[in-house]
């Protein structure tokens, strides 16, 4: 029986980190799935699905934990297959000027309608004019079974006044079995 691995890492950024990750992996017995990294102010910061035989799972953290002698910082957690959410999925795309809260502004507004965030990325841009920085974010968002898209559509859009971002849904579709 197989089980998965969810692992959180960080650490300096440096050339080699993923091979040593992959490595430690490989040796282990484990298959490395899915990944989402990225570098952030310095710091290689990561998250990896990894599947390994249930028996080997236990030697494989253990040998993951060793890579703190390289720098690297894990957060590992077991995690059970999941059957696909519900719902239709949507991306959200906004840019504005920057200034604090724009997540949490829209977080808050997402939340209240039970919307769950799938995918979050975000970055300042240098505006194409001005040269001011600019936050700009994509998200992929899973709409729960009945809500109206138009009634998510009308409370971002009052929020995106307020906030004074463009902010455009597309791609409204149900999820699809992965």
């Amino acid at each position: 029986m197989h089980i998965h691995l969810v692992l959180t890492v960080i650490g300096r950024d440096r050339p080699g980190l993923v091979n040593a990750m992959s490595e430690t992996i490989a040796a282990g017995g484990g298959n490395w799935l899915d990944t989402r990294m990225s570098r952030l102010s310095g710091q290689f910061a990561g998250m990896v699905l990894v599947s390994v035989a249930a028996d080997k799972a236990d030697a494989l953290v253990a040998s993951l934990g060793k890579l703190e002698a390289q720098g690297l910082r894990f957060v590992i957690e077991r995690a059970d297959a999941q059957a696909p959410a519900a719902g239709r999925a949507i991306q959200l795309e906004l840019i504005g000027l920057d200034r604090p809260g724009i997540v949490r502004d829209i977080s808050h507004v997402l939340a209240t309608q039970n919307v769950n965030f799938t995918e979050l990325e975000s970055e300042l841009v240098s505006g194409a004019f001005s040269g001011e920085a600019m936050f700009k974010a994509k998200a992929r968002l899973t709409l729960p079974d009945g809500l109206p898209i138009d009634d998510l559509r009308q409370s971002l859009e009052a929020l995106a006044n307020e906030l004074m971002v463009d902010l455009t849904l597309d791609g409204v579709a149900e999820l699809a079995p992965c």
